[in-house]
């Protein structure tokens, strides 16, 4: 049963790194963060967590605003667009930070760190890092004339987070269900770096707290770093937020086998999908399904109805798989719902088509597409035998079920020849009458009539519209070409 949020005005947050292009993992966190929010008529939050300025990419901020956008994720707060918990920036919020990590020292709940270290060693990012140094620094047990005396002789330190040595650490995530860690089991993290800047580790619990944010959503990689958080907040005496890890997203090996989600499975970035052809609410609709369910077998939704029917109670614990032929099922099905207009406009850019005889027969082609292709790489693909027909094996012409043999595609080629001859207004019409009236001339079935030239006009065994379709859109004069030359092709074969 999904708990009661109403007592509360839910506030989630998305807080990507500016480290590069939006992989598919983080993309669906933002998603299942917004979805949320929305879903109990609360706030989603923007946060750009550039603590780690050594991984820095510059203009990636930019890219983060301009997926959201095509994402159609927008976020209620943050860097762009303003807010009451401001700046949305972390590398803007430094003396926050400080502020807050002295507040610990005099606490007694962290201490200065006076160990010889390089800033390498301190750095944390996205995914938590296992600490390098020793869990209990001698550092810990410094006296205040001792840590004071270092001070005077400006050493250079850090600010470690003193975890009890004894008992356990208890949350509950509403996914995963309670979860207890033995305290002696945990490290004291660094809390603030030497340049004074804060790790990822406790940035995000003072500008969680500061930022009132209600509901915690974030891969189930940081389940292990979750005690920490959760003595932080005890230690400074917030009020814990709820907590919603997601299961990790794998990807299919060539052996079968399933691993974490990389490029090595092929585009892992959302960038990267809608390049190869993918609509961005395609991908947003597979997203929610990797690792959420909904209440019915349904399949396909719009964000609109994402946003109705999301539940935490439909999220997965165990790992879903990035599957490659649903992600084309789903996005196939979003092709055939679009209006015919928006798909015609956007197949035009991936067709190829532009300049070359087939433009003025756009509209024709792309009625043939809507219903044939997974994504829009696939196009030019598919109109590539309309330029010219690859090499083919001539037993192509026989077909069993339309009783096509060699001799009789030669005979019914020569009449296709014939009846194209006589046809002077060359569109759909005027064709399909005329093959039409063939058919019912030479008492054969239109099937039987049109297999040798489909095959002549092609070489395919499947081709995105019939004969009459391929004969509008190639020509009269190409398409006697390649009948003529589908009659030889045969003749040479039969001796």
């Amino acid at each position: 049963m999904q708990p009661n949020f109403i007592a509360m005005t839910v506030r989630t947050r998305f807080a990507p790194s500016p480290t590069g292009y939006m992989h598919i993992g983080n993309l669906r966190t933002a998603l299942y963060a917004y979805l949320f929010a929305k879903s109990q008529n609360g706030k989603f939050v923007l946060r750009i967590e550039d603590t780690d300025q050594k991984r820095y990419v510059e203009d990636a901020t930019r890219v983060i605003y301009e997926t959201l956008e095509t994402a159609n994720i927008h976020h209620d707060e943050g860097p762009d667009v303003g807010g009451d918990y401001g700046p949305y920036v972390q590398s803007e919020r430094k003396a926050i930070y400080k502020e807050y990590a002295m507040k610990l020292v005099e606490k007694g709940a962290a201490y200065y760190c006076f160990c010889a270290k390089t800033e390498e060693d301190a750095t944390e990012d996205e995914e938590p890092k296992e600490n390098p140094f020793e869990s209990t620094c001698h550092c810990r047990d410094l006296s205040a004339e001792e840590v004071q005396k270092n001070l005077a002789e400006g050493k250079s330190y850090v600010i470690r987070q003193k975890v009890p040595h004894e008992g356990t650490t208890t949350f509950n995530d509403l996914v995963y269900g309670e979860i207890t860690v033995e305290n002696e089991t945990l490290d004291d993290q660094i809390l603030l770096k030497s340049d004074g800047m804060p790790t990822y580790n406790f940035a995000n619990v003072v500008d969680d707290y500061l930022m009132g944010i209600t509901h915690i959503i974030r891969g189930s990689e940081y389940l292990s770093s979750n005690p920490k958080y959760i003595l932080l907040y005890q230690a400074f005496g917030w009020e814990v937020p709820c907590y919603i890890h997601l299961p990790l997203i794998n990807g299919k090996n060539p052996d079968g086998t399933v691993s974490k989600l990389s490029k090595r499975h092929g585009a892992v970035s959302f960038q990267a999908l809608v390049e190869d052809g993918y609509l961005p609410e395609a991908i947003i609709n597979y997203i929610a399904l990797l690792g959420w369910s909904p209440k019915n077998e349904r399949e396909i939704f719009t964000m609109d109805e994402l946003c109705e029917v999301f539940s935490v109670a439909g999220l997965h614990k165990s790992p879903a798989v990035f599957d490659y032929q649903k992600l084309d099922w789903v996005n196939a099905q979003h092709i055939q719902a679009m209006p015919f207009e928006k798909f015609s406009e956007i197949a035009f850019e991936f067709s190829g088509v532009k300049g070359t005889f087939l433009e003025p027969k756009w509209n024709k082609l792309a009625t043939l597409m809507q219903p044939r292709i997974n994504k829009f790489t696939e196009i030019p693909e598919k109109l590539k035998f309309l330029y010219e027909v690859a090499p083919y094996e001539v037993e192509l012409y026989i077909n069993k079920k339309n009783k096509s043999t060699l001799e009789s595609s030669v005979e019914i080629l020569k009449i296709t020849i014939d009846a194209v001859n006589q046809i002077d207004h060359w569109d759909e019409e005027t064709l399909s009458e005329a093959f039409g009236k063939v058919a019912a001339d030479h008492n054969i079935k239109y099937g039987p009539l049109m297999w040798p030239s489909r095959i002549a006009m092609s070489g395919l065994l499947a081709t995105p519209g019939g004969s009459t379709d391929i004969m509008y859109l190639i020509g009269k004069e190409e398409t006697l070409k390649r009948l003529q030359k589908g009659i030889e092709y045969i003749q040479s074969k039969l001796g």
